[in-house]
């Protein structure tokens, strides 16, 4: 018994803060560069010190939070159900561009632009309740597996960026998710995915009406959360500057911009693709995640670049 108080006593001398916040991160400078920001933000004696109401942290999701290779997931589930809509109902594919989606050619989707991806949106997307879109993704992300992993997308989610939001929420950060992806699918996974609740999801987003109790998706785009569009959708809806901002691209360059544009301690975080064994290697050429800007200005700007390869020791939850 009295080495069961010894242990007990002894426990209690250790500090939850001497256990490592983010162990899947290696300890290199870009750890310590996110600790300390952390740590002098939060500790009421630094000169750095943001009170919590203040400590906002938004963060892009493809290739960010989760993959985006081969393309982003949401456009893998529209192909899906695009398809599977088709094989009851034929005549839906009315366009050379649905056809081409269909069959999963995303060379000719990629060729039609944007015009051809609201022509995709407009089947897979709407024409039913919110409720019943985001269960509909719920089961096609139970059903749905990567092509090359073989694995849930919605376990291809990184470690290492899912300790640091749990990280800043231990520390009074509120974490929000600023995506160019579409608002309704990412509030489907988010909570259970990243314990970031619907709420704090921005996302792009098309019309709606309100029909005999229930939101109704409609066709269309009414908001692209995306480029310049991400520090407008963060004055709209959070109606303050972020203290930190994470992304991957330069779709991201924006809201970095933004977010350490403004007075006082201030952190941006790129996350850069480096690792083509565990997960992907791509940065200045492709149709996903292209990273210039944020490579040739980035650390000028004083942001962290983050080397997959590294500086993560997992990149996937076991």
């Amino acid at each position: 018994m009295r080495f069961i108080a010894f242990f007990a006593a002894l426990c209690s001398l250790v500090s939850p803060a001497s256990a490592d916040p983010l162990p899947s991160w290696l300890a290199t400078e870009t750890k310590a560069a996110i600790v300390e920001f952390v740590e002098s933000v939060t500790d009421p004696s630094s000169s750095d010190y943001v009170t919590p109401a203040d400590r906002i942290a938004v963060f892009d999701n493809d290739g960010t939070l989760w993959g985006e290779q081969p393309v982003y997931f949401q456009l893998i589930y529209a192909f899906d159900r695009l398809k599977q809509r088709a094989e009851t109902d034929p005549s839906i594919l009315t366009t050379d561009v649905l056809k081409a989606a269909a069959e999963g050619d995303l060379e000719t989707v990629a060729a039609g632009g944007t015009e051809a991806l609201l022509e995709i949106l407009a089947v897979s997307h709407s024409g039913m309740s919110v409720e019943v879109f985001q269960e509909d993704v719920r089961a096609w992300l139970d059903e749905a597996r990567h092509p090359t992993t073989g694995m849930r997308y919605d376990r291809m989610i990184y470690q290492p960026m899912l300790e640091l939001l749990s990280y800043l929420r231990d520390k009074g950060f509120q974490t929000w998710i600023v995506s160019g992806g579409g608002v309704h699918f990412i509030r489907a996974f988010a909570e259970e995915a990243y314990n970031i609740p619907p709420e704090q999801v921005l996302g792009s987003s098309g019309p709606t009406e309100y029909v005999d109790g229930k939101i109704m998706k409609l066709p269309g785009i009414d908001f692209v959360d995306d480029k310049e569009g991400k520090p407008v959708g963060i004055d709209s809806r959070i109606g303050k500057r972020p203290i930190l901002a994470g992304g991957n691209s330069d779709g991201d360059f924006a809201m970095l911009e933004y977010t350490t544009g403004g007075e006082g301690p201030r952190l941006g975080l790129l996350v850069h693709h480096t690792d083509a064994e565990r997960e992907f290697a791509y940065d200045r050429k492709g149709h996903i995640g292209v990273l210039n800007r944020g490579l040739d200005e980035g650390s000028e700007l004083g942001w962290v670049i983050v080397d997959m390869a590294n500086d993560w020791q997992t990149v996937w939850p076991e």
